[in-house]
């Protein structure tokens, strides 16, 4: 069933006090192949190198931004690395959520004194370019959430960062921010770590969606929307339910041993210029039954775009009662079938596509079929 709680902390409740998503660290196998392919597929731009140029000796780093959206990859550059076992375990995937905010030292206290596990201590970092005050805490699985405060500070990152200005730059795509990240969590864990968010961060359930809602006939799983006072950020929650074969969410603690960020949705003012521009570079992506697209108009009323397009290129759409939302999902984009991009545009829509679950979930167990995971 879903149900909306549209009740968010008052700006006085707020105790964590989110401004958006600072940056998103991958630990990758390879930072600068994955550099190279997040430019020439998805159009981000470089920004920013560390590695032994700058004085590390034990990992180097690449980041890439578009728009409001940084990530960083990273790579060890040395055996037996706490970084090297994180992927020999998990393969390439998001190891931080960078959280922006005012005061690193009162999100850590915030938190810590609420029961979070303490991952970095509020520490200060300075260079040329000022100061910058991090601090962290861990989440589900081995994902973290670092806090950023940068206020004071004008460089192209982060001190021990250099700026990073390569020849190679292909065009921006057009994406924009980062709309939500998905977490997948064990089973019956779905409550404890919205339970987490709830009291440690202080954040609200916005969405919940049950194994009525999110199923087809072989696989099901339940998911729980949570949302910070402003609504910048939004961390939707997954576990898996009872089916007659491996749901996505399985094959995902299977491959990722363990929970993690499923996917990324990023979000763009015009998905039918990006989405194609994505297709030109060979980014793939899941593709739904064309007759999909038979009764779209009837189910979602009018919209702007000619549904000729949106069938040619595989968009998908879904309307609530704010509006509509056009939306498409890649293809795994690292070597296990972990980590996938969701494209979003929103013209209003607040929900979360609830509409679109049965035919992307088909989408995906073919998919799974073919990897024979299913």
């Amino acid at each position: 069933m879903e149900t909306l709680e549209l009740e968010f902390p008052t700006k006085a409740q707020d105790f964590l006090p989110l401004k958006g998503t600072d940056y998103l660290e991958l630990y990758v196998g390879n930072a600068r192949q994955a550099a190279h392919y997040f430019q020439t597929a998805f159009g981000f731009q470089p920004l920013a190198h560390a590695g032994l140029e700058t004085g590390l000796h034990d990992r180097e780093s690449y980041v890439l931004v578009q728009d409001k959206i940084r990530l960083v990859l990273t790579s060890p550059l040395t055996k037996d690395t706490a970084i090297g076992r994180h992927l020999d375990r998990h393969g390439d995937g998001v190891r931080v959520v960078a959280l922006w905010v005012n005061d690193a030292v009162q999100a850590y206290e915030e938190t810590t004194k609420r029961g979070a596990k303490p991952f970095l201590k509020p520490t200060v970092e300075e260079d040329e370019w000022g100061r910058v005050v991090r601090s962290g805490i861990h989440t589900y699985g081995e994902t973290v959430h670092v806090f950023v405060e940068r206020t004071a500070y004008d460089g192209p990152f982060l001190p021990g960062f250099k700026a990073w200005k390569p020849d190679y730059r292909p065009a921006p795509v057009g994406l924009r921010y980062v709309d939500h990240m998905v977490g997948n969590v064990g089973w019956d864990e779905m409550n404890v770590w919205t339970k987490f968010y709830a009291e440690v961060m202080g954040f609200s359930q916005l969405v919940s969606f049950d194994d009525k809602d999110i199923s087809t006939d072989y696989t099901a799983l339940m998911s729980k929307v949570m949302s910070n006072g402003n609504g910048r950020i939004k961390f939707p929650i997954n576990e898996p339910a009872e089916g007659r074969k491996k749901s996505q969410v399985e094959e995902y603690l299977d491959f990722y041993d363990g929970p993690g960020i499923q996917h990324i949705a990023v979000a763009t003012n015009d998905i039918v210029e990006t989405v194609t521009q994505l297709k030109s570079r060979g980014v793939e992506f899941l593709q739904v039954p064309k007759t999909y697209y038979d009764d779209l108009l009837g189910r979602v009323g009018h919209i702007d775009e000619e549904l000729n397009e949106l069938r040619k290129l595989g968009i998908l759409v879904d309307r609530d009662e704010e509006g509509y939302l056009l939306q498409i999902f890649t293809k795994p984009i690292m070597p296990r079938p972990t980590l996938f991009f969701e494209i979003i545009q929103r013209k209003g829509a607040k929900s979360f596509g609830k509409g679109n679950f049965k035919a992307l979930f088909e989408a995906i167990e073919r998919e799974q079929e073919l990897r024979g995971t299913l």
